[in-house]
């Protein structure tokens, strides 16, 4: 393909603003970015910031506009249907400018999508599957109703998780995910139940890393982060019961936590119809995290962006006022803000050599969007962005001539 050229933009890439230029791809790569030397960028000059990503995402979920059971629906739907709204989500999280999105509870069908988008068939994000290793009657097993008898796996020996590891690996995921507390969600258990023994875990774990996969933990308790640090798990999801005891190891080890501030707000303030049990959950769940998570913020734990985003609770494009929220709850600066929500997330999981920069050699995926939202996160709004690339593809909006 011909090479593309993004002209007389604002370039913050990532890390920095860089100045006034241009950014020039091909191939779906970034080729270079010019900056011209002691021109200030105009006030009303265009912004190029890399592509959002969000390390924590449910995208099988209903994307259309009737009214269905968000609970049952993945149930009784079949998987060439749901691809097509996993396909839907995918691309609506892009418009809001998500270039990469990673979900945690994959399956055939995020896996299928997944590599249609790789092959090009349909412009959209890069989507990244984990594959979920829990036990019956855990948090992942609980969100199908007791006696329904098409399940997803489960494993409940040290063998069976290391086999249903391997089966994730043969499928060709990204990634595991594991439970060391209940859910919020989940119909019938409760926030502080164990899941799992430590030695399933641990042998959870060690099969992930020695097939080279990253190890996401779901967990809302202390005891559950103390779990996920004790058995080496690579990132931290939602991470309410983070305390004092667990900074210097979250530090020392550069542990991402994905704190998906949103969708427990949403629930414990019943801003969508959800069950008493789940208010409750959250309500517990939001008190512990409020307690805790600023000061732990202030202390350098690592937070990056993570939503939870399912397309009812937290919807895709909501991305944008996750953003804003964790601003607020950290005190942070807007570009503070926004690294977590692009470069630092790229590390998190390990895509620093492929994107959340703007830098020659890695992919093609950024927002041209009206403003600084490096300097004024609220900037960055639907209304605001003006085109989306990812992958050298566009995805939404139109580039300026």
């Amino acid at each position: 393909m011909s090479s593309q050229v993004l002209r007389d933009v604002a370039v913050w890439d990532g890390e920095r603003y860089r100045g006034f230029g241009a950014l020039t791809w091909q191939d779906g790569r970034i080729a270079e970015v010019h900056i011209e030397d002691g021109v200030d960028a105009p006030d009303d000059a265009l912004s190029v910031i890399p592509g959002l990503v969000d390390t924590h995402v449910h995208l099988e979920g209903y994307a259309g506009t009737g009214s269905v059971d968000w609970m049952t629906w993945p149930i009784i739907t079949p998987a060439p249907e749901r691809a097509l709204h996993v396909l839907a989500h995918a691309r609506r999280a892009a418009a809001s400018g998500v270039t990469t999105l990673r979900d945690l509870a994959g399956s055939e069908v995020q896996l299928g999508v997944a590599r249609g988008l790789d092959a090009g068939l349909v412009p959209g994000p890069r989507v990244l599957v984990n594959g979920p290793v829990g036990m019956t009657a855990g948090h992942g097993d609980l969100f199908t109703p007791p006696h329904y008898p098409h399940r997803p796996p489960v494993a409940d020996s040290p063998d069976e998780c290391r086999k249903l590891v391997r089966q994730w690996a043969r499928a060709g995921v990204d990634g595991i995910k594991i439970f060391t507390s209940g859910g919020v969600l989940s119909m019938g258990d409760r926030v502080g139940w164990r899941n799992q023994t430590p030695q399933e875990i641990a042998a959870t774990v060690d099969e992930a890393h020695a097939l080279g996969m990253l190890v996401a933990a779901h967990t809302h308790t202390a005891e559950g982060v103390d779990i996920a640090l004790e058995f080496g798990v690579d990132s931290i999801e939602h991470g309410t019961g983070i305390q004092e005891r667990h900074w210097d190891a979250l530090r020392e080890r550069d542990i991402p936590v994905a704190p998906t501030l949103m969708i427990n707000d949403v629930i414990a303030q019943r801003r969508v119809p959800v069950s008493d049990e789940a208010a409750h959950k959250a309500q517990a769940v939001v008190a512990e995290r409020d307690a805790h998570f600023a000061a732990a913020a202030e202390a350098g734990v690592r937070f990056v962006l993570g939503t939870d985003a399912n397309g009812v609770f937290v919807r895709f494009g909501d991305q944008l006022e996750e953003l804003r929220l964790m601003r607020r709850a950290f005190g942070w600066t807007s570009e503070r803000t926004l690294i977590a929500g692009t470069s630092d997330a790229a590390d998190a999981i390990r895509l620093t050599t492929t994107t959340g920069r703007l830098e020659a050699g890695l992919a093609a995926d950024f927002v041209v969007v009206r403003g600084r939202p490096w300097v004024e996160l609220g900037d960055l709004t639907d209304d605001s962005i003006v085109a989306v690339v990812a992958r050298g593809e566009l995805v939404s909006g139109s580039l300026p001539s």
